[in-house]
């Protein structure tokens, strides 16, 4: 704590205005002290000597005879090893612990510690003494999970440093300190495997930052093949209620080519992130078999938690992002819903008085969204490694409006737009992403010009579909009805996947090139065939063999039979 101390002068929702005398900075956190309770908040605005904050709890008692003590500090998080399967709320506090300590329904006022002070971890040096090293570098490592966790200079410390000494090999807690080093005035600073970082201050600690052009593989068809998202990358998820954005962001996180998943629920309803806090625990790792929360962590905030905690939890999330990426690692952040933080977002506006931008949401809304974003990105670290942190970001536009602020400010940043569609998921048409009106600028695992010759087989069937909802199937050419079938199929056959069968529910990319070169060829082909019923039952047929043709294990003697036995059934029909 510092000296400054303030009081409370006026309550507006969850903002209180503070009287303070003495130094007050931007985005610093202090307490607000009633009932014998502490609770925490963070300056948002500061004019003269009056400074609002923004509590992190629920306001009620609070009143203009009430206190506030500052810390100096920013809103942070602590890092260190321990981190990866934990739940924490957006303040980093670990809620099992905390329902340990209060019961289900959750106490105001109380804060724990992130990380456990009194486990003990497996410390091996990894730089010598005498060694100059800057902040990031790492001094030694320690096991955590499957991943080699690397303790590093903090971010905090600026310049070039001189390591003085470092422990030898042993056990060690988080808070030991574990090496001095020295700067260039000579003096010595401790550390320890642990330190605290400002969650609204991006980590810059790398040497390059590169372009995202290497595909973060999902093992889904349709997002692969038509809608890459690059390792480094942005996209977002927008969709109606019901659409199946958290199911399609469970099975991105589960089968994506990444090493952590960080999950941010910032103001999704209780009952899906309940879902999402008992289903983790359970999937498999593809890679270990293990479960799936040895390489998550979960930041949980509630649509019946304060509002402010919604911000919180997802710069929370994207800050423990960039510490794993500093490590070397590629890093998957999923932000399940902006639009709930958008909303925190007016609200706070509203009770600021400031002048509102267009659905009442503030008038920084685009800029606040882009700066999120833009914390994604593949870097260069000092050593040479490697790493990438690729942000997801579901919107939930009301009654699934895509022309809403939200969707458009977050449009304009982000690298792929994976747009799900109600009439999809009626139905059940999984993914739901709408295949027309989707886009990606990255590369994916299929060459483009092919790609982009098959979504127009996709949109010439779709016109083909519509206007057969006016004339019908019997004032329809021949020629169209069997565009209309060919994109019939390529939407049954792979931009649909059956996440029930153990095969399908994820293709590698070697399957994904060999199925599409097959589904290409038959798409790309000139059929002799002018019934109607005739061409209905074939292109049925044929589906059906490319159904059962996703059930076979790729490259064994059944998977090679029943290509060919698709080949032989679409070239019997074919002209050329």
């Amino acid at each position: 704590m510092t000296d400054t101390k303030g009081k409370v002068v006026a309550v507006n929702g969850n903002m209180v205005s503070v009287e303070f005398d003495g130094k007050v900075s931007l985005n610093e956190v202090g307490y607000v002290k009633v009932d014998g309770q502490s609770l925490k908040g963070e300056v948002i605005r500061i004019r003269g000597n009056t400074a609002q904050m923004q509590i992190y709890e629920m306001t009620k008692g609070i009143s203009t005879d009430c206190t506030v003590e500052f810390t100096g500090d920013l809103l942070s998080v602590e890092v260190g090893p321990g981190l990866l399967g934990q739940v924490y709320d957006g303040l980093q506090n670990p809620l099992p612990l905390l329902a340990e300590h209060s019961g289900y329904f959750l106490e105001r006022g109380v804060y724990l510690p992130a990380l456990d002070a009194e486990k003990l971890w497996d410390f091996t040096p990894t730089a010598q003494p005498g060694a100059k090293l800057m902040a990031g570098d790492a001094v030694g490592t320690v096991p955590e999970g499957p991943f080699t966790h690397k303790i590093q200079v903090p971010y905090t410390f600026l310049g070039t440093y001189t390591l003085k000494s470092v422990k030898s090999a042993g056990q060690y807690k988080i808070h030991d300190t574990i090496a001095t080093l020295t700067d260039e005035k000579g003096n010595d600073h401790d550390i320890c495997m642990s330190f605290k970082w400002p969650v609204k201050r991006a980590v810059n600690c790398y040497a390059e930052r590169l372009s995202p052009d290497e595909p973060m593989v999902t093992k889904v068809r349709l997002i692969d093949t038509f809608f890459p998202v690059a390792k480094g990358g942005t996209y977002c998820i927008p969709g109606p209620f019901g659409a199946g954005k958290t199911v399609l962001q469970h099975t991105t996180s589960r089968n994506a080519d990444v090493d952590i998943v960080i999950i941010a629920a910032c103001g999704e309803r209780a009952g899906e992130v309940v879902e999402t806090l008992t289903e983790f625990p359970e999937l498999k790792d593809p890679r270990t078999g293990r479960s799936l929360m040895e390489r998550t962590i979960i930041i949980c905030n509630t649509s019946s938690m304060p509002v402010a905690s919604r911000e919180a939890s997802c710069y929370t999330g994207v800050t423990l992002a960039e510490y794993y990426r500093q490590m070397g690692l590629h890093v998957l952040l999923l932000a399940d819903s902006t639009s709930r933080w958008a909303q925190a977002m007016r609200e706070m506006s509203g009770r600021l008085e400031e002048i509102p931008g267009e659905e009442a949401f503030p008038a920084y809304l685009e800029s606040t969204i882009a700066a999120f974003y833009e914390r994604a990105g593949k870097v260069r670290l000092d050593d040479g490694t490697i790493a990438s942190i690729t942000i997801g970001g579901t919107v939930s536009p009301a009654g699934g409006n895509f022309e809403e602020p939200v969707t458009q400010a977050t449009l304009k940043v982000v690298g792929a737009f994976h747009g799900l569609a109600r009439e999809r998921s009626d139905a059940r048409k999984y993914p739901a992403i709408h295949p027309v009106d989707s886009w990606s600028k990255y590369k994916g695992v299929v060459d483009m010009d092919r790609i982009h010759k098959a979504r127009g087989v996709l949109i010439r069937s779709t016109e083909v579909n519509q206007m057969m909802k006016v004339v019908g199937e019997e004032g329809t050419s021949s020629e169209d009805y069997i565009i209309y079938q060919k994109g019939e199929l390529l939407d049954a056959v792979y931009l649909q996947q059956n996440s029930f069968d153990p095969i399908d529910a994820a293709c590698e990319p070697e399957r994904q090139r060999r199925e599409f070169d097959r589904l290409y060829d038959a798409l790309m082909k000139t059929y002799d065939i002018t019934d109607k019923r005739e061409i209905r039952g074939f292109f049925n047929q044929l589906r059906q063999e490319f159904l059962d043709w996703h059930g076979t294990v790729f490259e064994t003697p059944e998977f090679e039979q029943q290509e060919q036995k698709i080949t032989d059934l679409y070239m019997s029909k074919a002209i050329d």
